[in-house]
């Protein structure tokens, strides 16, 4: 009987792992294509960052279904992969906004505005997923609140197409670039 619970409890635990990886996947494609697309660097800088939390995600979830020597590696990996990738993401950065600085780019602000509310939601629809299953877990709750801070990251996106629109900077025409 307690074999049954366990089972049923991790089958849970890997579903919303998947799911919120499927979620994951989902809020990388669509930034990285709208960032590209709009020259928005904040998408294209946010959906680098959710691969990351979704190559986390992976790990944790493999590390519920491979043995408990790997999975462990597989624990330690998943934290430090992030972590990594967090500090990797942060460099380039800051290296692609001294660039932009140096010669600016229109960016398209109402497609950084609406791709980056549907990032937050989705964000907020990955912590959801996670929250009963990160209850017993200390490596999903760490994905957890990783991801309910990802909901306000989300939202940087967002102010920057703002503040595109505001200043006038979403139109090719307003940017002025060096010859």
């Amino acid at each position: 009987m307690v074999d049954a619970a366990y089972h049923e409890k991790n089958i849970d635990r890997l579903v919303a792992l998947a799911r919120g990886a499927a979620v994951n996947t989902g809020i990388f494609v669509v930034e990285a294509v709208a960032g590209f697309w709009a020259h928005s660097l904040s998408l294209l800088m946010d959906s680098v960052h959710n691969l990351s939390d979704e190559m986390a995600l992976v790990f944790i979830y493999l590390a519920f279904i491979l043995s408990k020597g790997v999975s462990r590696n597989l624990l330690r990996s998943a934290n430090i992969f992030n972590s990594v990738g967090l500090i990797v993401v942060s460099g380039v950065l800051l290296w692609q906004s001294v660039e932009r600085l140096l010669h600016p780019a229109p960016v398209v602000g109402l497609v950084a505005i609406v791709v980056g509310l549907a990032a937050a939601a989705a964000n907020w629809e990955v912590a959801r997923l996670l929250w009963a299953p990160g209850r017993n877990n200390a490596a999903i709750r760490l994905a957890y609140i990783h991801n309910l801070g990802d909901v306000y990251v989300s939202l940087a996106p967002v102010l920057a197409g703002l503040l595109a629109t505001v200043t006038g900077v979403d139109t090719p025409t307003t940017t002025k670039h060096p010859t």
